[in-house]
This record gives structure tokens, C-alpha cells and sequence, in this order.
């Protein structure tokens, strides 16, 4: 990776987690708070995610109309459509966790800049249930 990619990977990261920030999304209570429907439901969560979806349905359809992105050589866009058991199983996974922890990785990240133990242990565990689904990977079925 070139010197120019890896600046740029960064500031598109900081940028990220700064947003993470500003909106409040590293706090798991803000998660938590927009899963409880029934009890004291905390909407801006999908104020965050309804500007993240405008934001990409208009400028994906833009970026991708040319020939090749900035700093590689083509775009690396998923062609599978199919929803399979494995997608499904991962998805689950996700919220299960999501909900549970009040983190997805992003936030989780970034929230690890506070010291505070339950990021640090959320990511933890996440590298480990990355380490734990490549090895068995290869073991199961598509």
C-alpha cells in the first residue's frame, strides 16, 4: 500500500470516527436506547443511518459512473446477489452482538480511545471471532 494510500485511508477513517463521535454513536446507551421500541426508544439512531443511506445512494451512483476510483485500479464492488445461510448466520451474529454490546466495530474502535474496559474487551472479542471464523472458514459449506 502506497504512502498516499495509507494518508488517505486514514483521514477517511478519522473523518469516520469523528462523525461516530459527533452523533453520539459510540455510546452503547444510544444502541441499546433504539432497540428498546417498547421502553424509552431513542430515535437517533435512525437519523445516523438515514443520512448514511442518503448520503451513499447519491454519491455511489455518481462515484461509480467513473472509469476507476482514485487510488486503485478498479472497484471492488461484491457480485454475489444470493442471500445464503452463511450471509444470514453472519447477520444474526452481528445484531445479536450489536445489541448485546451496544457496538459494531466502528464505534467499538473508536470508543476504545476513552480506556474504557468494555470497548477494549468488545474488541477483543471481535478479533478473536475473526480469528475463530478463519480457521473455521475453511471448514464450512458455502
Amino acid at each position: 500500500m502506497s504512502k498516499k494510500n495509507i494518508l488517505v485511508s486514514f483521514f477517511v477513517g478519522l473523518v469516520f470516527a469523528v462523525g461516530l463521535g459527533l452523533s453520539g454513536m459510540t455510546q452503547p446507551q444510544k444502541v441499546i436506547g433504539f432497540l428498546d421500541v417498547l421502553g424509552n426508544w431513542d430515535p437517533s439512531l435512525a437519523f445516523v443511518m438515514i443520512g448514511a443511506i442518503g448520503f451513499h445512494a447519491i454519491f455511489y451512483r455518481i462515484i461509480v459512473r467513473q472509469e476507476a476510483p482514485l487510488f486503485t485500479a478498479r472497484f471492488m464492488v461484491p457480485d454475489r446477489r444470493d442471500i445464503t445461510w452463511r450471509l444470514v448466520a453472519g447477520s444474526a451474529l452481528f445484531g445479536i452482538g450489536w445489541g448485546v454490546a451496544g457496538y459494531c466495530p466502528g464505534p467499538g474502535i473508536t470508543s476504545m480511545t476513552s480506556l474504557d474496559i468494555r470497548p477494549i474487551v468488545f474488541v477483543a472479542a471481535m478479533i478473536v471471532g475473526m480469528l475463530l471464523f478463519r480457521i473455521m472458514d475453511k471448514k464450512l459449506p458455502d
